[in-house]
């Protein structure tokens, strides 16, 4: 049966005690809110449909956010951005809120904040991580919380997918701001990006021992890949002799990583500077992939051929990033 203690404060705490159930405790501003919340807990354990959820009130999400980027997102391949996101959530006072002070109404205002300062598909991946911070804690860290607060939540419209493809003027001039760069590998990790379609991560992390100089192809272990399968990408002659030059540069036994400490960020900051000599602020190195793509459809390749090639996982992701110029739909038409 529960009892009533009251506080120095003034306030009433309330206390219950049932066996096989841990003790629970409330304070409260009135004994009659107190007498209230005893009599409606001993109701839900007499109906063996009780919820303890002192650790759901006691938890807040910034502790959740620091607990989920160390035990989860660390085995992850893309653990550096999701750590990023998770930073971002940290800052804002969202992280304030305890899991059982957690409503829809709560993160929808959080989802218009962001909303301001990011695009809808930024916030889409944000809320699909904050979605798998709170199933985590209710499966694994028995946050108490009867249903996800996240699937109240109306989620914004995303972006459409980019379209932006490199005329070969355009192209011309990327190269040769690549080849002025300062770093001696952006050039070469630009071309084989454009003939292959290799993730950037897929090119960086590349090993001399994964290059068949015979058959002329790369493979991919899965540890390298974003879907964690192995793959084998054709090299064609440009490729070839962009690796022979490497080779030849580098004067090293062909083993160890085609391009031996360079890191994402040096990439980013690189090719950044290289597209702003040439003008083209608006072309990302992802989109090198996308173009890559659609020229490989642009070749004749079916979308499975393709999609060996890119390492594209479905054919409505392949679609996707294929874009065809239209001049050249109109030379199949006739």
């Amino acid at each position: 049966m529960g009892t009533l203690q009251k506080r120095p404060n003034g306030n009433w705490t309330g206390k219950i005690r049932r066996h096989g159930y841990p003790a629970q405790s409330r304070t409260f501003l009135t004994k009659k809110d107190a007498q209230r919340w005893i009599t409606e807990t001993e109701a839900e354990i007499s109906r063996d449909c009780f919820v303890d959820t002192t650790l759901a009130r006691k938890m807040i999400l910034r502790e959740a956010f620091a607990r989920y980027a160390e035990e989860v997102s660390t085995p992850k391949r893309g653990a550096a951005d999701e750590r990023i996101r998770l930073a971002a959530m940290q800052r804002d006072p969202l992280a304030d809120y305890s899991f059982a002070a957690l409503k829809a109404s709560v993160i929808a205002a959080w989802r218009d904040r962001r909303l301001r300062a990011v695009s809808g598909s930024t916030v889409n991946r944000e809320l699909t991580i904050l979605r798998h911070v709170i199933e985590v804690a209710r499966k694994e860290w028995d946050v108490a919380l009867r249903k996800n607060p996240v699937d109240d939540v109306r989620r914004p419209r995303s972006n459409p997918p980019r379209e932006r493809r490199l005329p070969a003027d355009e192209q011309t001039v990327l190269m040769t701001e690549c080849h002025r760069a300062r770093s001696w590998w952006l050039a070469s990790m630009v071309e084989l990006a454009l003939q292959t379609g290799m993730r950037q991560s897929e090119i960086r992390t590349l090993q001399w021992e994964n290059v068949n100089w015979t058959d002329h192809t790369a493979l991919l272990p899965a540890a390298a890949t974003k879907t964690l399968t192995t793959r084998t990408v054709p090299l064609d002659t440009k490729c070839m002799s962009v690796l022979e030059a490497l080779h030849r540069k580098q004067g090293v036994p062909k083993r160890g990583p085609v391009f031996p400490g360079v890191t994402r960020n040096a990439v980013k900051l690189a090719f950044r500077r290289a597209r702003k000599r040439a003008g083209l602020s608006d072309f990302r190195f992802h989109d090198t992939r996308h173009e890559a793509t659609s020229r490989l459809t642009e070749l004749g390749l079916n979308p499975v051929e393709v999609a060996a090639i890119t390492g594209h996982k479905t054919l409505s992701m392949l679609h996707r990033y294929t874009h065809l110029r239209a001049r050249e739909l109109v030379k199949k038409l006739g």
